[in-house]
């Protein structure tokens, strides 16, 4: 770092993405990015919104913003939609934690939580999953703490039942609790009916995954409308214009081809149990998924090595090399075709 980096983030040890190699052509399972593009639809209305590229998006976002009502049943006020489901997160950690009320998110889990938190200054809490990577609710009642829960989680892939979310919710009324559902179109429970009930929740949600857009960077919170109003608060202090037109554009696409959203998201749950069994009969410990992904280890090989065995091949996984995972990596689902080329690699390797 310069001599002129500020004190204040000299601590700070940023997110790191996965891979995205330009030195050669890899089957990229590391990322769970969709294997399918985006709906046709949401690419002609891209097109055509790159005619007016000179031109500022609109800050309300007011046509995507009738179009996510219409598809989740929600009201104007109770919608934001944001650049990518993190900026989202990031709001909410501006908004909802500080000095006296600090953050609280599960020990493995998304990697950002801890980034936003020390971004911003804020001190947090990790709370141990148990032994089977599950959530134990009773370990979140009464924190005191704005809580955030990926759910699906990531990157183990279990989800869980939406009466655990709400339990809670219920649990911590004086603090908001963010629930984390970048993948819970692959199977799992959204919490959506819970917000009128609520004034303590506050939902995000992705375009990257089951809508095919990671490279459009579209995302979206979700709430009552005064947590809304105070994530706006945040926005218009921040980049009103996060938001772009031709994302924007495709965004409205994507929730209004919903056969496409449907079929692909279908798939993508198909070709991840025909993968599970798969990997299991090869001997694979897979942890039960309601994602794109795949959370898997074998007994007789190390994660890093698997990880690296599997690159030089020309495959990539993700690896994490955290004490409780690193004999764990995880495997996008992508293609039929791509899966079987990867089974058929394991199971020379095995």
């Amino acid at each position: 770092m310069s001599r002129f980096f500020s004190n204040k983030y000299k601590e700070l040890i940023p997110y790191t993405p996965g891979e995205q190699p330009l030195d050669k052509r890899y089957i990229k399972l590391n990322t769970n990015e969709s294997p399918f593009p985006p709906s046709p639809l949401a690419q002609k209305l891209a097109r055509e919104a790159a005619a007016d590229l000179n031109l500022y998006s609109d800050p309300r976002c007011l046509a995507l913003v009738k179009a996510g009502c219409d598809f989740f049943g929600v009201s104007p006020d109770e919608i934001l939609f944001t650049n990518s489901s993190d900026e989202a997160l990031n709001f909410a950690f501006m908004a909802f934690c500080d000095k006296e009320c600090p953050a609280a998110f599960a020990d493995v889990s998304y990697g950002f939580y801890p980034v936003f938190a020390r971004l911003n200054g804020i001190t947090f809490r990790q709370i141990p999953l148990r032994e089977d990577f599950t959530i134990d609710p009773a370990d979140y009642k009464n924190l005191e703490h704005t809580i955030f829960i990926a759910n699906p989680n990531a990157p183990t892939g279990i989800a869980l039942e939406l009466d655990a979310i709400e339990e809670i919710v219920r649990n911590n009324p004086k603090n908001v609790v963010v629930v984390d559902e970048a993948y819970v179109d692959f199977g799992a429970q959204s919490a959506f009916p819970l917000i009128r009930r609520y004034d303590n929740l506050l939902i995000t949600q992705t375009f990257s995954k089951s809508r095919s857009l990671a490279g459009g960077r579209l995302g979206f919170a979700i709430g009552n409308s005064a947590l809304i109003n105070d994530l706006n608060t945040i926005k218009y202090s921040t980049n009103p214009y996060s938001v772009n037109r031709m994302s924007m554009a495709a965004g409205i696409g994507a929730l209004t081809d919903r056969d496409y959203f449907r079929q692909c998201c279908e798939k993508i749950m198909e070709t991840r149990e025909y993968t599970r069994k798969a990997l299991q009969k090869l001997g694979f410990e897979c942890m039960p998924s309601k994602t794109n992904f795949l959370f898997a280890r074998h007994p007789l090989m190390e994660g890093a090595a698997l990880y690296q065995a599997l690159r030089e091949r020309g495959v990539l996984v993700r690896h994490f090399d955290q004490p409780r995972i690193r004999d764990y990596n995880r495997i996008t689902v992508g293609t039929r075709e791509q899966m079987q080329i990867l089974l058929g690699i394991l199971e020379e390797m095995l």
